[in-house]
């Protein structure tokens, strides 16, 4: 609910104007999620290649926050939630592809470095 609440501000206000950049980000080491709130910003604003340049993992979390709120107001109305069962033990071949996943994420984000340390330009 925070994300989506977080997204309908940034596509009102615009993104805010303080630096939300940790220490690791100033030495040219990007995470996984930086230019996350930029490419929210810039799907709120229907600009889906762009939002995909800054991150890739963001659209898909954008639809993640999306549908938990979905699940969130069905419940709220009508008292009764939507349950996902899942197991809590993961298994190797899913370990490995949440592994290459998020490695390839990073490595995508490190190559994009100057981009993603370039002050914003809107």
């Amino acid at each position: 609910m925070t994300g989506l609440v977080i997204a309908v501000a940034l596509a009102l206000f615009g993104l805010p104007p303080v630096d939300l950049h940790g220490p690791l980000h100033r030495l040219g080491i990007m995470d996984p999620l930086c230019g996350a709130t930029r490419s929210w910003y810039l799907i709120t604003q229907g600009q889906l290649r762009e939002a995909i340049r800054y991150n890739p993992a963001a659209p898909i979390l954008l639809v993640a926050t999306v549908v938990a709120c979905a699940r969130a107001a069905v419940g709220w109305a009508t008292g009764r939630w939507v349950t996902v069962r899942v197991s809590r033990r993961i298994s190797l071949p899913h370990m490995v592809v949440l592994v290459i996943a998020v490695a390839a994420l990073e490595i995508n984000q490190q190559l994009h470095a100057e981009l993603l340390m370039a002050p914003w330009q809107r």
